[in-house]
């Protein structure tokens, strides 16, 4: 409401857009490179494994 007292909750970060052959780092599996995009999850090829991430991917960032 515009009359509250409280500020309104800060808008949701952007959600994160990967594309295929885009570098990524994980917190748990290191270098990697973007081999298949999905609707909700991103197939990434490690080097010694390949990790289906699902969305949010709250551990996985563009380099």
């Amino acid at each position: 409401m515009p009359t509250s007292p409280f500020k309104p909750p800060p808008p949701p970060p952007p959600a994160k857009h990967f594309g295929v052959a885009d570098r990524v780092t994980h917190d748990k599996y290191g270098l990697g490179q973007v081999v298949e995009v999905e609707a909700n999850a991103v197939l990434v090829d490690f080097g010694t494994q390949k990790v289906r991430i699902m969305a949010p991917y709250a551990k996985l960032f563009p380099l």
